[in-house]
């Protein structure tokens, strides 16, 4: 088993960016820029590695190594982006890995890219890229390439000593469930349970009883023997249920408009264990977004847009208007999930307004907006 923290150490430790691996600062996944610049470095990395893993470590400096981490990332819906756009697709994964160093909201992401035989290569166009485009790695560079490229097998043994270096040890997953118990959250009641004698999750939250079922808020889950963050979350609800072989999250979602009160259930998380010492993790989306009178709903919509009109004046805002700031996020993604097409973008758009706001719950809001809509609608 792969000690993930110990694997994104070794990356960084092994020289620059390679043929087998690539790190960045942070991924941008809601523009069609962004998610062009992410499937061509897939499509390199899986065409120049045929016969290994090769990787994408996320939150570290370009020029200096720097681990900086980046915001909790969501995978489970990741792998539609890739099949949506390359021929051949790669089997990825995305996993968000805790450091010590870094505040509690932040982790590292790796995503890790497995090998296959056939040749990877753009189904449709995005962006700049055309159809048919085929990328493979020379070096630290992506490029586009005529024809398919000579399998090559060079990095094989590179890579398979770099991931028997990073195995796991009882030592560190004893640190791990110490550090997470008595360190990250002594004050949030946490918790731990062993699986197949082998596998370690803990959590912890703050709990709240509602009609005989207890519901988890600032909720942080590990599995500990990888050093992988399975779910963190600063708004959202979940529940947790167990027994031998499982631990299922569920995930809810406040939503409403001028508020927050109504919880919808957003998506169940299984990760099944078994006594092989493999484990699974499988997702199923649950939501079903509210639904509004469309009239009273288009003026809703034109009063958040009127107040984003503001901010990009540099119109100073009264209390009432600042208060509502709150609901902007929440209130575009219901009227896109309620058939207004563009306010999707009118979101996108206005992340800089949203970002640079007084009240850091705004921005805040945004990301998880984005999160819930990348999860539905990765291949838009």
């Amino acid at each position: 088993m792969i000690n993930k923290r110990l694997l994104i150490k070794n990356l960084l430790a092994h020289n620059d960016e390679s043929s087998f691996y690539d790190k960045k600062r942070q991924l941008n996944l809601h523009t069609k820029e962004g998610k062009a610049k992410f499937l061509k470095h897939i499509c390199a990395l899986s065409n120049a590695n045929p016969a290994n893993n090769s990787y994408i470590v996320v939150g570290v400096e370009d020029h200096d190594n720097d681990i900086v981490g980046d915001d909790f990332f969501d995978d489970s819906r990741i792998q539609n982006l890739v099949n949506a756009f390359l021929e051949h697709p790669p089997k990825i994964q995305y996993e968000n890995v805790p450091f010590p160093n870094l505040p509690k909201d932040k982790v590292v992401g790796l995503v890790t890219i497995r090998p296959k035989k056939n040749t990877s290569f753009f189904r449709k166009g995005i962006h700049t890229i055309p159809m048919g485009t085929i990328f493979t790695r020379i070096g630290s560079n992506s490029i586009p390439v005529e024809v398919a490229p000579p399998k090559n097998f060079q990095n094989t043994e590179t890579v398979i000593s770099i991931e028997n270096n990073s195995r796991n040890s009882i030592g560190h997953t004893l640190d791990g469930v110490i550090d997470f118990m008595n360190n990250r959250h002594r004050d949030m009641a946490p918790r731990y349970r062993v699986f197949k004698e082998l596998f370690v999750i803990c959590w912890a939250g703050v709990a709240k009883r509602v009609k005989d079922k207890t519901y988890l808020s600032r909720v942080d889950i590990e599995l500990i023997n990888e050093q992988v963050k399975l779910f963190y979350s600063a708004l959202d609800e979940v529940s947790i249920e167990y027994d031998d072989d499982r631990f299922v999250i569920t995930e809810y979602v406040p939503l409403g408009l001028h508020d927050k009160t109504s919880y919808y259930p957003l998506e169940q998380q299984e990760i099944r264990f078994f006594d092989n010492g493999y484990y699974k993790i499988e997702s199923r989306m649950l939501f079903e977004p509210p639904q509004y009178n469309r009239k009273m709903l288009h003026h809703i919509y034109n009063a958040n847009l009127s107040l984003l009109a503001k901010l990009q004046k540099g119109t100073t805002l009264s209390e009432a208007e600042k208060r509502d700031m709150e609901f902007v996020p929440s209130t575009l993604m219901i009227c896109y999930l309620n058939g207004f097409e563009d306010a999707k973008q009118k979101l996108v758009d206005a992340k800089p307004l949203l970002k640079a706001f007084d009240d850091p719950t705004v921005y805040l809001g945004f990301k998880e907006s984005m999160r819930i809509l990348r999860k539905m609608k990765y291949d838009r």
